[in-house]
């Protein structure tokens, strides 16, 4: 579904008592954009039909803090029962936006900065249910993870435990906030911010660069070396190694390009094309003249390997100080410099910049 690009974000502080229409405007926004990608999306994978899980943060309840509780289990709010819908209409319309893109040639990174897209993890009311007091990381968390624990004193915000059925893997992976667990589990961009700046970005003004940074349809839970993998790679480059979930993959990055008015290259356009046509959609049939083949053969070709997830474990590197060639005085100059968020064991990452000790500083 094509958007036009989002307003700059809006900076007046609002009540979390009485929800002012824009509010309620942004609800009503988010809800409907996530409706509809989980019955365009959810069954593109494969020819049968899948469904993603996609939670209403907005609607998440707020918890109570007690000395004497240890943590906080929340019961999420059942999600309305996703219509399933054939894997050939989802696959068509996605191709059908993908044919809207312009096709240009990638522009040079000169001039990229993470700072770019603004503060990384912002509460931003542009993009989530407006100004709920949780950092957008958190918030993907609670919406991608099941059987959720909260941290106490965070107001129904910061996730302290959970598990991830990881999209991008097929693997299910559990999450434990700290210092040596909390990379396991990483918040991808679907459309990497490099990967836009190159193809788009560069025109979107800082409030737009923004909202694509923090909005939830180009955000994705997944497993921590798996993101690290993919880099800023796009379709051309790099799909995730989970085979029935790559048409639902490159339907979202078509989506996000199409709302923020990026490009695709030809050989990007390509890559998209080829998956979809493999979840149903209708791909015109090649242009170019085919030479016969007159020979023949007997031999039966062999079929193509099925994807076996990983079996090896995530060990997360130890907890060190950075490196005294790389230091930050405080999180103001970390953002400065686009490293937000530092993890545990990378250059710059210090104990005092991680107040809640978990192993990611400058959230």
């Amino acid at each position: 579904m094509a958007m036009p690009p989002l307003p700059p974000a809006v900076s007046s502080p609002e009540s979390p008592a009485t929800p002012s229409p824009r509010r309620t405007r942004s609800r009503v926004l988010i809800g409907s954009c996530a409706a509809v990608l989980a019955l365009a999306l959810g069954a593109c994978g494969t020819t049968d039909t899948t469904t993603e899980r996609v939670a209403d943060t907005s609607t998440l309840p707020a918890t109570t803090t007690s000395a004497a509780t240890a943590s906080e289990v929340v019961s999420l709010p059942t999600a309305t029962p996703v219509v399933t819908v054939s894997a050939a209409p989802a696959a068509n319309k996605a191709l059908a936006t993908l044919d809207t893109l312009e096709v240009k040639g990638r522009a040079p990174k000169t001039g990229y900065d993470r700072a770019l897209f603004g503060q990384a993890w912002t509460d931003d009311v542009n993009v989530d249910s407006g100004h709920n007091g949780c950092d957008t990381r958190n918030d993907i968390l609670r919406r991608d993870l099941t059987n959720i624990v909260l941290k106490p004193g965070s107001n129904g915000c910061a996730v302290q435990s959970g598990t991830i059925a990881d999209p991008y893997t097929g693997t299910t992976i559990p999450f434990v906030r700290g210092q040596q667990t909390s990379s396991a589990v990483q918040i991808d961009h679907v459309v990497a911010l490099s990967d836009a700046w190159q193809k788009g970005a560069q025109q979107l003004s800082a409030a737009q660069r923004a909202d694509f940074a923090n909005d939830p349809r180009n955000l994705q839970a997944t497993d921590g070396p798996t993101n690290q993998q993919k880099g800023d790679g796009d379709a051309a480059t790099w799909l995730p190694p989970n085979r029935s979930y790559r048409c639902t993959y490159v339907a979202r990055q078509v989506e996000v390009k199409a709302a923020y008015q990026l490009w695709v290259t030809q050989a990007e356009k390509d890559a998209i094309t080829r998956v979809l046509g493999s979840c149903g959609a209708a791909v015109p049939a090649p242009t170019t003249r085919q030479i016969p083949n007159t020979r023949t053969s007997t031999a039966t070709p062999l079929p193509e390997p099925a994807y076996t997830p990983p079996t090896t474990t995530y060990t997360p590197p130890p907890a060190a100080e950075a490196p005294s060639s790389v230091y930050y005085a405080n999180c103001s100059a970390v953002r400065a410099a686009g490293a937000a968020p530092i993890y545990a064991g990378q250059p710059g990452y210090s104990s005092k910049l991680d107040r809640d000790g978990d192993g990611v500083a400058c959230e």
